[in-house]
Parts: structure tokens; C-alpha cells; sequence
């Protein structure tokens, strides 16, 4: 049985909330009708469930940042790998359906006259085999570049850069047709997953509830490992690395397994991503969309774990809502100042702000308790004497 330590009552507040949206929302999509105020449009369905994609990505990028103090400003190549593993199943069962006809070869691959099928392509018929990659791939790359990265003991504002210059390389990589995935245009035009439509209103109802069952899945994870004799390590390696290098500990283990389990989270979110958005090109390696991540969990607060997600839904919401009228051009002067401001006014982030104000008001009344029992009585006067 998990510990109650692992899961308090807020964890367990905020999984109750996941669970009633992911059962919730998508029954209003599906029984009431599109009169009703609690009514949720397939569109709606759909926006926010690639928000969930975007909070399961954040807290993979808390797990590293706030927990052990490896920024990572290329998260978002593995967010993109996740993305293309599941695009590469989906293009295999479009088959004669495409625009070319052809059985075997998808249609960006006979339109530059390609006489077969890469090799790294087999296997993406099956499922199974797609979702082995989608955790495989991100978690092998983090890995072997987090054991070259950190055996190196590279750390800081070098760690940072590198990771950027990766996902960089990859994005001009992928941007070639002869990488074999689309060049420019990506993959698209997706017609099903496993037998279902993917653009049918119950497809993308049962999608959106996968999405929240895997930020739940995501979050207990992490908070488990942080709530952990392992987290603990993991805190002590952000605050004082080299002291705990001193100390006897691994720190490269440690670092290259959570930065590890970080990538793979993020290559599921990319899967889910791609599944309720249809496409996936080399616009998700862009250095800027990894750093937009980092910008979630800074505005919903470092090493929270609730933070993150908040912080993913609050500033993608916006993005949403400044990116469709006048102020459309004036989005990344918004995302810019909101980093501002929460960096100046708020450094702790949402959560982290209202957690700190509430054990300082505890810290207060607790120190109030303690003077009130350590204060000295005065005895009561002594009676006078009958006269």
C-alpha cells in the first residue's frame, strides 16, 4: 500500500479532479446536446486535450528542473520523437487510402520517388511496436546524451546550451526529405488508430480521457519518486551537488536516471500530442517551443508538480484566447512580460507563492502557540484575612 506521505491530500484532491474531468467531460461532449450550457464541443474536446499533452510535458520538465536542477531548454526534441514514433504508425494504416494509392509506401514517399521503405520503418504496422518506440526512442537519446553530458559533469548554463543545440540539430535533420519523414511538411493526414476514425467524436472524447489518465499516471509517478529516499537525493544534488558527490552518492546515476524517466514522459505527451492534433512536422524540434515549456513551470511554480500542470494550462490557455483576435500580434510580448513578472514579483511561481504564504502563516501561528505556553502565570493574590 503507497504511503500516505507519497500522496497528501492535495496530491489527492488534484487526482480526484483529473479523474471527474477525464469521465465529466468527455459524457458532456457525448449525451448532452450542444444546447446545454454544460455542453463541451469536440473543439473544446480537442484544445483541451492537447493541454494535457502540454501539462504532462511540463512535468516532466519540473521532475528535472525543480526537483534536481537540470534545466533543459531541449525538452521539446523529445516531446517531437514521441510525436513522430506514433505519426509513423499512423501513416502505415492509412495504406491505399492516400493520395497515391500505394500499400506500402506513404505518399510524401512516392511523391519524391522513393523505390522502398526505410528500414528504421518496419515494425510501425503494429501498435504495440509504436508504443515501445514512443517511450524507447526519447528515453535511448536521453540517455545516451545524459551519460556523455553528465559523466562529463557538465552542469549550469552549459547543460542548457547543449540541450538547446540538440534539439536544434534535430529540427534541421528532420527539415530534409532524405531523413525519410516528411521534410517540411511532416506527417499527416491521418485516417485511424487501431480500426477507429481519429477525427470521430468518440475517438477524440476517448483520447482526451487517455490524455488525463496519463497525466495521472505521470504525476503519481513523480510524486512518488520525489516524496522518495531517492527524491531526497535528488534535492540535495539541486541545492549542493558537489557536497553530495563528497558525501559518497552517484550524482551521474541519479541524474541520468531522472533525466531518463523525464524523456520518456515527454515522448508519451508527444504521442498523445500528435493523436488529437493530426500532424506532427519539424516545427515541434524548435528551440522556442521547449523554451515556452520552461516558461509553464516557472508561472506555475518550480519543483510543485501541480504547478507545472497549472502553469501549462493557465499560459497555453492564453495563448489560445491572445492568438485569436486583435492582440494575435502581440502574443510573445505577453508570454515575455508574464516571465518577467513572475520572475521579479513571484519567483516561487503560483503554487510555490500560495504554498509559502500558507507555512509562513502556519510558522506564525505555531510561534504564537509556543509564546502563549511558555509565558510565566501570575499567581492569584492570596485572600485577605478575616477581620
Amino acid at each position: 500500500m503507497m504511503p500516505t506521505r507519497m500522496l497528501d491530500r492535495g496530491a489527492i484532491l488534484f487526482l480526484l479532479l483529473l479523474g471527474a474531468i477525464a469521465v465529466l467531460v468527455p459524457l458532456s461532449n457525448l449525451y448532452l446536446p450542444p444546447s446545454s450550457p454544460y455542453h463541451m464541443s469536440t473543439y473544446v474536446i480537442a484544445v483541451f486535450g492537447k493541454y494535457l499533452c502540454y501539462a504532462l510535458l511540463a512535468l516532466s520538465i519540473d521532475l528535472i528542473w525543480g526537483y534536481c536542477g537540470i534545466l533543459s531548454l531541449g525538452h521539446g526534441a523529445f516531446f517531437a520523437l514521441g510525436g513522430y514514433a506514433m505519426g509513423m504508425y499512423l501513416m502505415r494504416q492509412i495504406g491505399t487510402r492516400g493520395v497515391y494509392g500505394n500499400p506500402v509506401l506513404p505518399d510524401f514517399m512516392v511523391f519524391l520517388n522513393w523505390d522502398k521503405l526505410p528500414f528504421y520503418w518496419y515494425g510501425f504496422d503494429w501498435f504495440a511496436y509504436a508504443v515501445l518506440m514512443v517511450v524507447l526512442v526519447p528515453g535511448a537519446l536521453a540517455f545516451v546524451f545524459g551519460w556523455f553530458a553528465f559523466r562529463s559533469r557538465v552542469t549550469g548554463v552549459y547543460l542548457s546550451i547543449i540541450t538547446q543545440a540538440l534539439t536544434f540539430a534535430l529540427m534541421l535533420g528532420f527539415f530534409r526529405n532524405n531523413f525519410g519523414f516528411g521534410g517540411n511538411n511532416g506527417l499527416t493526414d491521418f485516417k485511424d488508430i487501431l480500426g477507429f476514425n481519429i477525427q470521430a467524436q468518440g475517438t477524440r472524447d476517448a483520447l482526451f480521457a487517455i490524455s488525463a489518465v496519463a497525466l495521472m499516471i505521470g504525476f503519481v509517478i513523480c510524486r512518488v519518486i520525489v516524496t522518495s529516499k531517492l527524491g531526497k537525493v535528488l534535492i540535495a544534488i539541486r541545492d549542493a551537488e558537489n557536497r553530495t558527490r563528497f558525501l559518497g552518492y552517484r550524482v551521474e546515476a541519479y541524474k541520468l536516471f531522472v533525466f531518463t524517466l523525464s524523456a520518456c514522459m515527454a515522448g508519451v505527451a508527444g504521442a498523445l500530442y500528435v493523436l488529437q492534433v493530426g500532424i506532427i512536422n519539424p516545427g515541434e524540434f524548435s528551440p522556442a517551443n521547449s523554451i515556452e515549456a520552461v516558461i509553464w513551470v516557472a508561472v506555475g511554480g518550480r519543483g510543485t508538480l501541480t504547478g507545472a500542470v497549472l502553469g501549462a494550462l493557465l499560459v497555453n490557455y492564453g495563448k489560445t484566447y491572445f492568438t485569436t483576435g486583435f492582440l494575435a500580434p502581440y502574443w510573445l510580448f505577453v508570454l515575455g512580460g508574464m516571465f518577467v513578472a513572475v520572475t521579479l514579483l513571484l519567483p516561487r511561481g503560483i503554487v510555490g507563492t500560495i504554498r509559502h504564504g500558507f507555512a509562513s502563516l502556519r510558522a506564525r501561528k505555531a510561534a504564537a502557540r509556543d509564546d502563549d505556553a511558555n509565558r510565566p502565570t501570575i499567581p492569584d493574590a492570596a485572600p485577605r484575612p478575616a477581620e
